[in-house]
């Protein structure tokens, strides 16, 4: 006897795997073409000219010589030696804490992004942004330091405060540098664009393919070349004999 079950379900097993070789086949073909198409070659940035680089590298410097100035001036401050209230104290070392962890922490990281993209506007935004947010912070240490510190520590910070404000300074000016270069170069840019927009580009060659099949022509019939006619031979009838009675001459 037949086994109906086992044959049914070998059937159905054998149509559920070639129905998903047909599902998934397109799909897998997709993923290897993608996976032999060749990546985009990575566009190389243009050089940076030489003076932006040294320009650039001049600000560094200083901030890095100001930032290390501000670091030891701060730490040999005596905030509870000041003849003012404890809120005050509080209030300004708070702000010496803060200065500190951002020249320690923030303001490395910001630089060294700026130095390896000198031309990137954001980077240089960002340093910019948090410099002026030093000077706010820093200015008000100053201050207070005027108002209740020693004169020691007031003519240390005026100093510092002094190559804070040149640094953020020359990074401005760097920036407004910056974006007028960016400006230039987007309006080239435009400029390029209409014009190339301005000449119609070449109408593409139509390639135009018959694939209808020719109908198919009729057998053409030759006519039989027309056979020599053969000569036909004429003979001259040949003279018949005079049939008659001959006239006898007559005896003497």
């Amino acid at each position: 006897m037949l086994n109906l079950p086992n044959n049914l379900a070998r059937v159905l097993s054998r149509f559920s795997r070639v129905r998903s070789l047909a599902i998934f086949a397109p799909f897998a073909m997709a993923t290897l073409a993608l996976a032999q198409t060749p990546a985009p070659a990575p566009v190389t940035p243009p050089p940076v000219p030489y003076a932006s680089v040294n320009e650039l590298n001049g600000i560094l410097d200083q901030l890095k010589s100001t930032s290390t100035a501000i670091q030891g001036d701060l730490a040999r401050m005596r905030i509870e030696k000041w003849k003012t209230d404890g809120s005050t104290k509080r209030q300004t070392q708070g702000n010496v804490d803060s200065v500190q962890r951002n020249l320690q922490s923030a303001l490395p990281e910001i630089m060294a992004h700026v130095s390896n993209s000198p031309e990137d506007l954001a980077a240089s935004f960002k340093l910019y942004r948090n410099l002026d947010a030093l000077y706010d912070v820093f200015g008000s240490i100053v201050e207070s330091a005027g108002a209740f510190g020693s004169k020691d520590e007031f003519q240390g910070l005026s100093n510092d405060m002094n190559g804070l404000e040149n640094a953020r300074r020359s990074m401005g000016e760097r920036m407004q540098r910056l974006a007028a270069a960016k400006e230039d170069e987007i309006s080239h840019l435009r400029a390029q664009v209409k014009t190339l927009s301005a000449v119609p580009p070449p109408p593409p060659k139509k390639i135009i393919v018959d694939d209808t099949e020719p109908a198919p022509k009729k057998p053409v019939k030759k006519k039989p070349a027309p056979k020599p006619s053969t000569p036909t031979n004429q003979t001259n009838p040949s003279p018949q004999p005079q049939t008659g009675s001959h006239n006898s001459s007559p005896s003497q």
